[in-house]
């Protein structure tokens, strides 16, 4: 058994806590916001972003922060990703070295361009930074609906560590050295959702899912393989596994969010009416940072940014992108002579 801090309340946050507490782990959940830990404590119950999963009596909860790390082998950081390196400043002064962290948010910071785990390196130098990441909706993992993910280390101790702590009959967990390529593909493919929840909210179909899916993949992948990330990675659950995920699905808030830009909703309208933090807004224009950055081109991107940011049409980004110049579809083939 091994002693986990929660930090972040949210929907993941909360459907990890109730897996690792069947699991057999201690668990203490904390949460900034003294009404949200209220309403854990006395309803054992998320009833605003988790309903209907049932929080174990003996889960502990709180907003003291020193207590949700003291004496905890693993921290997981479950914060919106626009709330990471404040929270890791937090907790600066509080984790020990050597204590693990496992970031399971998804983003790239704006401003700086840097992955989460570089944010929380950065702010807390001491603590052994990891990721959890891949196809997982918390509303399936809190209902224990069978879910496939990959943690990430710098070591292979490390990964299998965690690998044994959140591994069970319903979460099976695989483990990678290349945290860069989890954390992209994780980051990325919200904004490629967003794409995918417009051409839904167009009326477009399958047909336009499938290309957005395929040639979203690709520049993720093209953008990572050029930071350095594994290819392979791209082609495995954190990459086109979480793209197909979060493209498909109702419960993606990106996509959902898409939707009713589609429909000709705002930014701003959207995300006031999923409620809940769209984290592929906040990514968008980091990615097109990284595109400039690494000379790659993000042609799909390109157009979410045009669409979030300059008031473009959704319908003439669609036009835009299907009367691109003509290209070949695998560059490295060779035509008979």
């Amino acid at each position: 058994m091994a002693k986990v801090g929660i930090i972040g309340a949210g929907s993941w946050g909360t459907a990890l806590a109730v897996l690792l507490h069947k699991n057999g782990h201690e668990v203490t959940v904390w949460s900034i916001l003294k009404e949200e830990i209220a309403m854990l404590q006395e309803q054992h119950e998320h009833k605003d972003k988790l309903p209907g999963v049932k929080l174990p009596e003996n889960m502990l909860f709180t907003t003291d922060i020193a207590e949700a790390a003291a004496e905890k082998e693993v921290l997981v950081l479950a914060v919106p990703s626009s709330f990471t390196r404040s929270t890791s400043k937090m907790l600066k002064d509080v984790v020990k070295e050597g204590q693990i962290i496992v970031n399971v948010a998804k983003g790239i910071e704006e401003k700086t361009l840097m992955t989460l785990s570089e944010i929380i390196e950065e702010e807390v130098p001491q603590a052994v930074v990891t990721v959890l990441s891949g196809p997982s909706h918390a509303e399936e993992v809190g209902k224990g609906i069978p879910t496939t993910i990959v943690v990430g280390a710098k070591k292979k101790a490390t990964a299998e560590y965690l690998q044994n702590l959140f591994m069970s009959d319903v979460f099976r967990v695989y483990t990678s050295p290349d945290i860069l390529g989890i954390e992209l593909g994780g980051s990325l493919k919200n904004v490629v959702a967003l794409a995918a929840g417009i051409a839904d909210g167009l009326g477009y179909g399958d047909n336009t899912k499938a290309a957005l899916i395929t040639r979203g993949i690709t520049e993720i992948a093209r953008l990572g393989t050029a930071m350095g990330a594994k290819f392979e990675t791209f082609c495995g659950l954190t990459g086109i596994g979480d793209l197909i995920v979060t493209c498909a699905s109702m419960h993606s808030r990106n996509r959902r969010a898409g939707i009713l830009i589609g429909q000709g909703k705002t930014m701003e309208e959207a995300m006031g009416e999923v409620k809940m933090v769209v984290e592929g807004v906040y990514s968008a224009k980091a990615a097109m940072g990284l595109a400039e950055k690494y000379n790659v081109q993000l042609p799909i991107i390109e157009q979410v940014n045009e669409v979030l940011f300059a008031g473009k049409s959704a319908a003439e980004a669609v036009k835009d992108l299907m009367l691109r110049d003509r290209k070949l579809e695998i560059s490295a083939a060779q035509w008979e002579a």
